[in-house]
């Protein structure tokens, strides 16, 4: 584990016929077709829920306003999602899996769950309060989970830590309040058409609505389930040996998810200053703690990168500037840049991979060292390093340049006198050159002697001035 293995001989070809699933069914290519048809299904079942609900013109309209916020949440999980970013196919998953099935066993559940208490108790108004309250928060927040979970037991390779379970319960949260969203929108635009009110208007339902769900609390739903999703990332950091962590964790966010969605549905039965009081003393201190919490976990996992790679460069995987560049977000954007603008899309691509690869190494490696890789980790690695090894041709220059450009200045060596001659020729030791110095000298130029001890020796452009 400590020691890296070294470059390797061209790899070996797999043997024909083994990994094949011993059945049809298991294949992957089936595995995906069954869960697009359901989110498929889903999909259909919900539209034509909410259709009914809000009339044609109503669910257009609602559709319409609710794309609004979509967009930017979206770019926003992106954005802090940008040290490993995580695969297209599960956001997806995450965001389907919210608008379709998620509304859809919600909206159900939901339904069947009001009625029953207004049957049971004969009080409509307080069965609404009811289920707004307690029933709609646990339901929800129970089937947008069921994502996060599936995503952590399929796709573990793509669940590292905190962040990884803030995009993907984000995701899958945007998704379930952009259907739910359509389907407020367009009931209030049916109450306004129903009355005969402007739909701009400052007496507008459908002005209200969207001015409450999209402009002031778009990312609502995606802070309750956050919460879920931290648990899971928490539970992805600990060790396979602390199995009760790994299940208190999730259930520990769950409730915490479940609990400030029922003080935030409770808020509005308390009037406009209940409303205010939750969301400017609750809502939005939790939304800075938890975009600071996530942007830290963010900063740790590139100085991961920086502290994990130096083995390989050792071994010989990599060279010297590549961690540094790896471990800085300026200096990763650089290299993509200079690549396309050098050579073009494909090579651009080709960076673009190089360093998704050797992140996903990085954090392979610390995994392992803390005891949390599983039984397929020298497999792994080796896959990670024989595809760095395929990429290194295009990447490295655009690594090198990226470095250069964003390394700090080292302080260099103090020469305690000057050398009206010209620079002594001792013979001593030689560090290898190292590109992210500035100030380094180039290959084949000679490098500053000085005395040390009495005798000369290659000066360290790591040590500090001499005092």
């Amino acid at each position: 584990m400590n020691a890296p293995p070294q470059p390797p001989h061209p790899p070996a070809h797999p043997v024909a016929g083994l990994g094949r699933p011993a059945h049809w069914w298991q294949r992957r290519a089936v595995k995906a077709g069954a869960l697009i048809t359901l989110l498929a299904l889903s999909g259909l079942v919900i539209l034509a829920l909410v259709r009914k609900e809000t009339g044609t013109e109503g669910f257009l309209v609602g559709l319409g306003l609710a794309i609004f916020p979509v967009p930017l949440l979206i770019a926003a999980f992106r954005w802090l999602d940008r040290v490993e970013p995580a695969p297209w196919r599960n956001l997806i998953f995450s965001f389907a899996w919210g608008a379709c099935a998620a509304a859809l066993i919600a909206i159900v559940a939901n339904s069947f769950a009001t009625r029953w208490i207004a049957t049971r108790t004969a009080d409509p108004t307080s069965a609404d309060t009811l289920g707004a309250t307690v029933v709609a928060p646990v339901v929800e927040e129970t089937v947008k989970a069921a994502a996060i979970l599936l995503v952590f037991l399929f796709r573990r390779r793509d669940f590292k830590g905190l962040v990884d379970g803030v995009v993907i319960s984000g995701v899958t949260a945007t998704g379930f309040a952009f259907t739910e969203n359509i389907l407020y929108l367009g009931n209030a635009y049916g109450t306004d058409e129903a009355s005969g009110v402007d739909g701009i208007g400052f007496d507008s339902v459908t002005a209200a609505t969207f001015f409450v769900r999209i402009v002031m609390s778009p990312f609502a739903h995606p802070l309750f389930t956050v919460l879920t999703g931290i648990g899971f990332g928490f539970a992805a950091l600990a060790a396979d040996r602390h199995r009760i962590r790994r299940i208190l964790f999730p259930l520990a966010g769950l409730l915490l998810a479940m609990g400030m969605h029922a003080a935030w549905n409770g808020s509005a039965s308390f009037g406009g200053l209940g409303f205010f009081f939750v969301y400017v003393g609750f809502m939005v201190p939790s939304f800075g703690l938890l975009t600071w919490l996530t942007i830290y976990s963010r900063q740790r996992e590139l100085r991961t990168v920086r502290e994990e790679l130096p083995a390989y460069v050792a071994a010989g995987w990599l060279t010297a500037p590549e961690p540094y560049a790896l471990g800085t977000l300026r200096a990763r954007r650089m290299a993509r840049q200079y690549a396309a603008g050098a050579h073009g899309k494909d090579v651009a691509r080709t960076v673009r991979e190089y360093i998704s690869l050797a992140t996903a190494l990085a954090f392979l490696r610390h995994r392992g060292r803390s005891g949390r890789a599983g039984a397929d980790f020298v497999v792994r690695e080796r896959e990670l390093l024989q595809a760095l090894w395929s990429r290194r041709g295009p990447s490295r220059p655009a690594l090198d340049h990226a470095a250069r450009m964003t390394a700090p200045a080292f302080p260099q060596p103090y020469a305690p006198y000057a050398q009206p001659y010209g620079p002594m020729t001792v013979p001593g030791p030689q560090i290898p050159y190292i590109p992210y110095i500035p100030s380094q000298p180039g290959p084949g130029q000679p490098l500053p002697q000085q005395p040390l001890g009495g005798q000369y020796a290659t000066p360290n452009p790591y040590a500090p001035p001499a005092s």
